[in-house]
């Protein structure tokens, strides 16, 4: 703290690099607060912070131990404490005003904060959010009773529900924050505002009790209706969105003390339940993804790509190519074949006018978007690139002869990425003397909108490689996991189509899986997603597994005889579902024929016990326990650099419930003896093929040794 000539004590928030609050950083502040109160020589207040950001919340880290007291620091003497007797009674109820100036991220407790003062000035490029929800608890620092007051209950709910990030000007437009200012002026604004508070040339302004926003009872019974509705559609497997919409009807309804009383209750609860601690893990899990032991601890900067080549005018080329002009990389496609090329630059350009239907684009930013997009038929201009991501038909020839080609025409420094998931990088490479720098960059389908992207090395990669890769993987907003020569995410989920096949072949009904799959959380289950990439493409993945692992592969004919009857999938509209005009799908009992002549094909016995009733739970355990089979193999022979990154891989790349934290979260949350014994049993009921529990999976189950240690 210090206290200019002019009365104002400015309190400055240090806490590198996102100015995190914890209990340290909020024990200080309130002791500056109270001084501050004390001082005759101080008017008014000015909360701010060092640095390029106001705060980033309560950090994520210290939630894990909320309640323990750490040396050195004061213990929270009753629940609501910080909410109540601190935010309410000490900063907002002071005999002194206090005007925050905002910069940067002011997100979740730093917001809070902020609204219990009696003014906020921020600059245009702040970004404030409630992001509560996101990790399974609300807002507990007031943030339910008081933004409903400052910007109405409908913006309320926007911003708190959706977790939905604005931008100062808007945040100014809706009344959260007073004024919008440059850095430069930030603080003096700020001292100037505190000061007329002080003087009373300006509204002195406690926003817990400001009313005048907020809409009439009868509207707002309403609005709280639909938004439960929305909640329980949006996420049917997570409670609280109810109960942050509980909290906010309840200070509306009985009065902004209560909800602070009830928001306190209903933190602490969701605080420490199982959901909660699933999705803290994923959060951290997807922080440490980027740190790749012995790559991005040697201190390596990462090398500024200014142009990036996408060989490939497919469906995967047009995507990726997408994703890069989306972040402002000139890209250029290249094909060999003209109508290929016309037909990925139009696939790039239906991509942006989805954006523009859907509100996300103007016209405007699509053309400027477009306009970093080139298309040709040769090398002549790959000498200017520094990056190429081949994306073309999984043929090792064809690809060989792709990167004999970028090594000729190619600067020596030039990253030569593959997004393929199927070969082995050295043989793709083999026919150049450019190993160190070929890479994998493994998208996922849509390129454009897939958060993860997996970033395949051989041990000869060169570490600045991988460094320019996971930069690029943050600046086109993709959370990169590592892994080493092998798609991890591919193999770690090939055994669910095949257990799925397989468990149809035995007499289990189709649907039955894909609705087990979805109350479990899954966005769908895996009949929809062979329906939605197309059953071709799924055969020919299939066909690779069964190349490399044709001791686990189940031989089912069932994917082959719909497609001999032009049954290709979501995109033809006949597929395990037929799919109306809207693209909706609708079961079809026309299945059972093609389920028929698969079991007859390869002389299969139906298990009556997969006839008769048998539990969601099974299912969904029969299906995903030969995966977590797999990826401890992956563990094992270290193609995935940490057990976390299989989490999020599982979460991004194929749509794992994040509630649940993971694919090995989640085992380990069962015991690795319960999924093994499990696995013992199917593999007793019917055979070996990929139920049978793998040495790794074996050794933790009989250690009691959890699979992420």
């Amino acid at each position: 703290m210090e206290v200019g000539g002019d009365g104002v004590a400015i309190i400055t928030i240090v806490n590198p690099p996102m100015n995190f609050l914890n209990h340290s950083v909020f024990w200080s502040l309130k002791d500056n607060y109270d001084e501050a109160l004390k001082r005759d020589d101080v008017k008014a207040i000015v909360i701010t912070s060092e640095g390029p950001h106001f705060s980033g919340g309560f950090d994520i880290e210290a939630f894990g131990n909320f309640q323990e007291i750490d040396e050195g620091i004061k213990p929270e003497p009753k629940e609501g404490y910080l909410a109540i007797d601190v935010l309410t009674d000490t900063f907002e109820g002071a005999a002194k005003p206090s005007v925050a100036a905002m910069k940067g991220l002011v997100i979740g407790g730093g917001l809070e904060t902020a609204m219990a003062c009696h003014a906020r000035i921020s600059t245009s490029d702040a970004h404030l959010a409630l992001p509560e929800l996101t990790v399974g608890f609300i807002p507990g620092l007031g943030g339910t009773q008081r933004l409903p007051r400052l910007v109405g209950l409908q913006k309320a709910l926007d911003i708190i529900l959706l977790s939905k990030p604005i931008g100062g000007e808007e945040a100014y437009n809706i009344g959260l924050v007073d004024a919008v200012v440059s850095t430069d002026e930030l603080v003096k604004t700020a001292k100037c505002w505190a000061l007329d508070i002080a003087e009373f040339r300006k509204p002195w302004i406690k926003s817990l009790h400001k009313a005048d926003k907020l809409e009439p009872l009868e509207e707002v019974k309403k609005m709280l209706n639909s938004a439960r509705s929305q909640a329980r559609e949006r996420s049917p497997h997570v409670h609280s969105p109810l109960d942050c919409i509980d909290v906010i009807e309840e200070g509306i309804i009985s009065g902004p003390r209560n909800g602070l009383v009830k928001e306190s209750n209903i933190f602490q609860k969701l605080l420490f339940s199982e959901t909660c601690k699933n999705l803290i893990h994923v959060v951290l899990a997807q922080r440490r993804a980027a740190m790749v032991p012995g790559i991005t601890d040697l201190g390596l900067i990462p090398r500024k790509i200014t142009k990036i080549g996408v060989v490939g005018g497919n469906s995967m080329g047009s995507d990726i190519a997408t994703a890069l002009i989306l972040k402002n990389y000139p890209v250029i496609l290249k094909e060999v074949d003209e109508n290929i090329l016309n037909a990925g630059i139009d696939g790039v350009k239906e991509n942006l006018h989805t954006f523009i239907s859907q509100g996300k684009m103007t016209q405007e930013q699509c053309e400027t978007a477009l306009s970093l997009l080139t298309g040709l038929l040769d090398y002549e201009c790959f000498k200017d690139v520094n990056m190429v991501i081949e994306t073309v038909l999984e043929d090792l020839t064809s690809k060989q002869q792709v990167y004999a080609d970028l090594q000729k025409y190619c600067s020596s420094d030039c990253i030569l990425a593959t997004n393929t998931s199927t070969f082995d990088l050295n043989l793709i490479g083999e026919r150049t003397e450019a190993q160190d720098r070929i890479v994998g960059a493994h998208f996922f389908s849509p390129a454009y909108e897939t958060p993860l992207l997996e970033i395949v090395q051989t041990c000869e990669t060169s570490p600045q490689v991988i460094i320019d890769l996971l930069d690029i993987g943050e600046k086109i907003h993709k959370t990169p996991i590592a892994a080493t020569n092998g798609s991890a995410v591919d193999r770690m989920f090939i055994p669910l189509t095949q257990t799925a096949l397989f468990l149809v072949d035995h007499g289990l009904d189709a649907y039955k899986v894909d609705e087990a799959c979805t109350k479990f959380g899954m966005p769908m289950g895996p009949f929809r997603l062979i329906d939605l990439v197309g059953i071709g493409v799924a055969i020919a993945s299939s066909t690779k597994y069964l190349e490399s692992f044709p001791d686990r592969f189940y031989k089912s004919r069932l994917m082959q005889i719909m497609l001999d009857d032009k049954r290709e999938g979501k995109a033809n509209g006949n597929g395990f579902y037929k799919y109306d005009e809207k693209k909706e799908a609708i079961p079809d009992p026309e299945i059972v024929k093609y389920i028929n002549n698969s079991k007859n094909m390869i002389s299969v016995t139906p298990n009556p016990q997969l006839r008769t009733t048998i539990p969601d739970e099974d299912i969904v355990e029969m299906l995903f326990f030969p995966v977590i089979n797999e990826a401890c193999r992956v563990l094992d022979k270290r193609i995935a650099v940490k057990p976390s990154d299989l989490d999020i891989a599982s979460i991004m790349g194929i749509g794992f419930p994040a509630h649940r934290g993971g694919v090995i979260h989640w085992a380990d949350s069962l015991g690795a003896n319960y999924v093994c014994k499990r696995l013992e049993e199917w593999t007793k009921v019917y055979g070996e093929l990929f139920f049978k529990p793998c040495a790794f999976l074996r050794e933790r189950a009989g250690k009691g040794i959890p699979l992420s240690a």
